[in-house]
């Protein structure tokens, strides 16, 4: 940890206590969340985490975990070039490298506790969700695994016991955009209870295809349906179930050739007259989830978590038609089946007239899959076919406690966890090079390795007031080996790439003020990444990439969430990350440091959000309410082998709502909305493929929300 960092985490401590005690209707609203696997306040769980209430989600029109890249600062999100379908999210600077299926995320993903190894579907935009936690940072004991960015955890409103009620989100907007949601809760006697959702959305891209094939680059069409399930026989036992099923058919979205840095290229409204055939991904995800919980008696709860995935995922992507001649410079053309089985047992109780409170358990995972990826290269006359195949074992047994002793009046809380984990993965592949019609295949190769860790966590935090803490927490994360199924050499395959490790200490700060009209939370972090995983373009034939765990860096950050009520009608909230990511070496194949040769990216210096919000006397036609959000990203590498930036950009978002209108016993909501109403042209992703390449965010869009709940 530099001076510099040891200064500003010394400055956050000495912040003085003046705090009220006493809290007011008229003061912030209160989140309660789960993400130490028990419910307690979001001001009394000592760990970076932005949560979001399910008035929060409505009111900032929160429906997908892609809503989240404007509204969470330290967390990027964009497409991946090879899978527009995949989204790639970075946090603190730690993010996904590929999306191969020996790959796995560095942020993770979980909906209702089950964690998603491949997060493509609708699952969370289908069902009503209750809110979402946002963890950032590595997250040693209790999500370790595959964590070392942090861990984004969706959960959903169960079904509701002796109530039938029906809602029905409709939304219209340019584009010809069409949004349907409906949700209908059925009571089934007095234990139980049912609740079905339907989603369908379709919306035009904003780049037209005047090739051939599909109309437009960046189409979406997709349907969700979902269906769930609750019992509580007794007050002790609960008994979840839901099943969800997405299929998505949106078009690829355009990559173009643009200049380089500081020149930035215009959002085009057509692409080339070269494209041919275009043709729309086709992807099918499915799954169960099963959770029961059962209180053993007051102080101790059995959980268990059971969760069943499958993944047809069949990707379409064009890479610069029409650019060094009439075909692509390449079509990657991926076609995917994975399956994943998870069991999660949880034993969470309290102690020691509630000054111990522990939780302990057992993970399980196991993962199939298949793959036969196409690399079409018109311009040599090649095609390079992979045919591979994936298997992957995890299981973990984790667990932490805090105590809070007696002495220092019961405000020192003392924190001890820890994760070990064992991870067993296999892979093969066999390649076939086409060249002028003359197919050459190579014989079958094979990987398989084991790898286990042990990964601790610990914090010491401290309430200086009712309504004012401090922590410091040190933290391990680990994220599993693999196989790199684009590797260069036969060898270079079977040998694998090995864990990557990240350190991290944090010191924070949450308190609430002025009688709970302001709430302030911060935190100072250093994160330390070693062996890490780092993917090397081959520079004769760049479809090919070596993985190695070449890497050392260090991110130093800082991170402030507030939010405010100075009146009850006004909310305002502002959420700034800072980030400081730099390498300390990367050792290249034979061992030289060529860390000159590289830049840290996906890590903007500063990135906010802020938001104003205003709620009118309730009157006979319904509550009136207003909000303004901007949105700011300041310039960033957007690949670290090239340099590549991603310039400044803000983008601007309103929301204009009557809600609570009485019809009929239920209650009607309008809202125009309208997104980047500024018509920003900005990149979401720039990197660099035979010539410089990026993809371009949306243009403004608006429309029409209308949401019936009776």
């Amino acid at each position: 940890m530099n001076l510099t960092l040891a200064a500003a985490l010394t400055t956050v401590v000495a912040l003085p206590a003046v705090a009220q005690n006493q809290h007011t209707s008229a003061g912030v609203e209160e989140v309660i969340v789960t993400a130490q696997k028990r419910e307690e306040s979001l001001q009394d769980t000592p760990i970076s985490i932005l949560a979001f209430s399910t008035k929060a989600l409505e009111n900032r029109g929160i429906k997908a975990v892609t809503d989240l890249q404007t509204d969470v600062p330290g967390l990027i999100i964009n497409e991946h070039p090879n899978s527009a379908s995949t989204g790639r999210l970075i946090m603190r600077g730690i993010g996904q490298a590929n999306d191969q299926i020996t790959y796995d995320p560095k942020v993770s993903i979980y909906v209702d506790g089950v964690y998603m190894a491949r997060f493509q579907g609708l699952s969370a935009e289908t069902a009503d969700l209750e809110r979402i936690e946002v963890l950032r940072g590595p997250q040693g004991a209790l999500y370790g695994r595959n964590s070392t960015g942090g861990a984004i955890n969706f959960i959903t409103k169960a079904p509701q016991l002796g109530s039938f009620n029906f809602r029905q989100d409709l939304t219209v907007g340019n584009r010809d955009r069409k949004y349907s949601r409906t949700r209908l809760n059925i009571p089934l006697g007095d234990t139980a209870a049912a609740e079905l959702s339907y989603l369908r959305l379709t919306e035009d891209g904003y780049i037209n295809n005047i090739g051939s094939g599909a109309d437009r680059f960046g189409d979406k069409d997709r349907r969700g349906w979902r269906a769930a399930l609750l019992w509580q026989p007794n007050d002790r036992l609960d008994l979840r179930y839901s099943f969800d099923r997405s299929e998505i058919e949106d078009t690829p979205v355009w990559m173009g050739q643009v200049p380089l840095y500081p020149v930035t290229a215009h959002r085009p409204k057509t692409g080339s007259a070269s494209v041919k055939d275009l043709i729309p991904n086709d992807i099918t995800g499915q799954g169960h989830n099963l959770t029961a919980t059962f209180d053993i008696n007051d102080s101790l709860q059995l959980k268990s978590i059971t969760g069943y995935r499958e993944l047809d995922n069949f990707t379409y992507m064009p890479y610069h038609p029409g650019v060094l001649g009439p075909d692509p410079v390449l079509v990657n053309i991926i076609d995917t089946h994975q399956r994943q089985f998870s069991q999660e047992l949880q034993l969470i109780g309290t102690a020691l007239d509630s000054r111990l409170q522990y939780v302990g358990g057992l993970f399980y995972f196991d993962e199939s899959a298949t793959s036969y990826d196409i690399n079409q290269i018109p311009m040599s006359n090649m095609y390079i076919d992979r045919d591979t195949s994936a298997d992957n074992t995890a299981y973990a047994v984790y667990g932490q406690a805090t105590y809070t002793p007696a002495a220092f009046s019961q405000r020192l809380h003392l924190t001890v966890g820890a994760r070990y984990s064992w991870d067993e993965r296999k892979a093969t592949r066999q390649v076939t090079t086409t060249v002028s019609g003359a197919a050459t295949p190579a014989p079958r190769e094979f990987g398989d390795r084991d790898f286990s860790e042990f990964s601790p966590n610990g914090v010491i935090a401290y309430d200086l007031t009712d309504d004012m803490n401090v922590y410091l927490k040190a933290t391990k994360g680990y994220q599993t080996g693999g196989f790199n199924l684009t590797a260069t050499t036969p060898q270079r395959f079977s040998a694998g790439f090995k864990p990557e490790f990240a350190e991290s200490y944090e010191l924070g700060l949450k308190s609430t003020w002025l009688d709970n009209r302001l709430r302030v939370n911060a935190a100072l972090f250093t994160t330390d990444r070693k062996d890490m995983q780092v993917s090397v373009m081959d520079p004769v034939t760049p479809s090919l990439t070596d993985m190695l765990n070449a890497g050392k860096a260090t991110v130093n950050g800082a991170e402030v969430d507030i939010t405010a009520r100075p009146i009850p009608a006004l909310n305002l909230s502002l959420s700034y990350a800072w980030l400081d990511a730099h390498f300390d070496s990367i050792r290249n194949s034979v061992g030289d440091d060529v860390k000159s040769q590289f830049v840290y990216d996906q890590a903007p210096r500063h990135k906010a959000s802020a938001t104003a919000g205003y709620e009118w006397p309730h009157t006979s036609f319904g509550t009136p309410t207003a909000s303004v959000t901007y949105n700011y990203l300041h310039k960033m590498v957007a690949s670290y082998q090239r340099g590549l930036y991603i310039d400044t950009y803000g983008l601007l978002d309103a929301r204009l709502s009557l809600t609570d209108i009485p019809v009929n016993g239920g209650n009607l909501r309008f809202s125009l909305w309208g997104k980047n109403l500024t018509d920003e042209n900005y990149y979401t992703f720039h990197f660099s493929y035979i010539v410089p390449t990026a993809m371009f965010g949306a243009p403004r869009s608006y429309g029409l929300d209308v949401s019936l709940d009776f």
